[in-house]
This record gives structure tokens, C-alpha cells and sequence, in this order.
């Protein structure tokens, strides 16, 4: 069993083989999941699987944030909006990539945000705004980037239209994570089989 957070970004690398980026390992490194999860799960932190966080959502699998982050390849410059931010934890390694950017999660339970908010404490970002709500932030119009971490039953236009010209969306809808590209106003669509999420509300 991995007991350290090196453990399991060496998992996610070797085994997994899914961590590749050399950014995202880095973030990866730097943000430690054991900062993000639940004190009764605190031993379990290190595991490949997701945990509770209360309110019925999860801290998602290492082995799915990775490969959704390597899906989205954020950039040191990248403003993104991280639906369902949950724990914060896909927040942390998105701001810890994105140092010259902006990091905007939105969580629709309030008790989340204020775990969220109580985590992302532990680290020194000031780049990252969070949003007890369901609905886009007032200030920002479009995004680089959009991770959601919950799942949808179709792609919410409301996100698409978020979506910058050039910018990548990964989303699960159902039981796959699918990758949005915005070209040329369309959308290219890529899907990946095989994953489970919570529901987004």
C-alpha cells in the first residue's frame, strides 16, 4: 500500500502509466492529496480509488484526475473554470500549473466550499477564486480550460459557449470522459470509455 505522496505520483508514472507532462507531474508532486481528503481517510489517502468527502461526493481516483488533466493539458497561463471543485484538490494541482493564469472553482454545497476554501489553505496560491454556486462566475466570460468533475447526461451548452476559441473542455457524461476541442466555432469531440463519477447537479 502507498504510504507517501512520492509513492503515488511514482505509481501514476510507472504503473499507471498515465502521468506524462512534465508540468502536470510536477503539480502533481507539489500537492500532496493527503492535504484534500476527510480525516477519517486520511490513511487511505494515498490509495488509487476515490473517498468520501461527505454530502454523497467523492475525491476522485488519482488514476481519473491524471488522465483528465493530461486530457486537458493546462498551461502556465491558462485561465480555468474547475466545475465541481469538491475537496479543492483538482483545484490545487490546476493552480499549481497555472501560475501566471486564474483558477476559478464553482461547488454547489456550501459545507464543500468551505472545505475546499479550508484546504487550499495549506498552500500559498494567489491565483484561485472559489464560488458557492451552479451557475458561471459574473466576472468571467470565456476559459481556456474547463475541467468538470462530476457527471453530466449531455454536454452543457452553457460550458461550450464558455469555452475560448483554441480551449479544451474534459468532461464525463455518463460512463466516459469525453475531451472538447473549440476549432473554428466547432467542437471537436473525442470519448473515453470505462469511468464512473458522481452526478453533476
Amino acid at each position: 500500500m502507498m504510504s507517501t505522496n512520492d509513492e503515488l505520483v511514482e505509481h501514476l508514472k510507472r504503473y499507471r502509466r498515465v502521468l506524462k507532462t512534465k508540468r502536470i507531474i510536477e503539480a502533481f508532486e507539489k500537492v500532496d492529496r493527503a492535504d484534500f481528503v476527510r480525516k477519517a481517510f486520511k490513511e487511505h489517502a494515498y490509495e488509487d480509488r476515490p473517498l468520501p468527502i461527505g454530502h454523497e461526493q467523492t475525491i476522485s481516483q488519482p488514476y481519473t484526475v491524471a488522465f483528465m488533466l493530461e486530457l486537458l493539458q493546462p498551461l502556465e497561463d491558462s485561465i480555468i473554470l474547475d466545475v465541481g471543485c469538491g475537496s479543492c484538490y483538482t483545484t490545487a494541482l490546476l493552480a499549481s500549473i497555472a501560475k501566471k493564469g486564474k483558477v476559478i472553482g464553482v461547488e454547489i454545497i456550501p459545507e464543500l466550499v468551505e472545505f475546499c476554501k479550508d484546504n487550499l489553505k495549506k498552500y500559498n496560491f494567489d491565483n484561485v477564486e472559489i464560488y458557492n454556486a451552479d451557475k458561471l462566475p459574473p466576472d468571467e466570460k470565456e476559459f481556456d480550460r474547463i475541467l468538470v468533475s462530476a457527471s453530466a447526461y449531455k454536454l452543457p451548452r452553457e460550458l461550450t459557449n464558455a469555452l475560448k476559441e483554441g480551449g479544451r473542455m474534459v468532461i464525463p457524461i455518463e460512463s466516459s470522459i469525453f475531451l472538447i476541442e473549440k476549432k473554428n466555432g466547432n467542437l471537436l469531440k473525442e470519448e473515453f470509455y470505462g469511468f464512473a463519477f458522481v452526478p453533476l447537479r
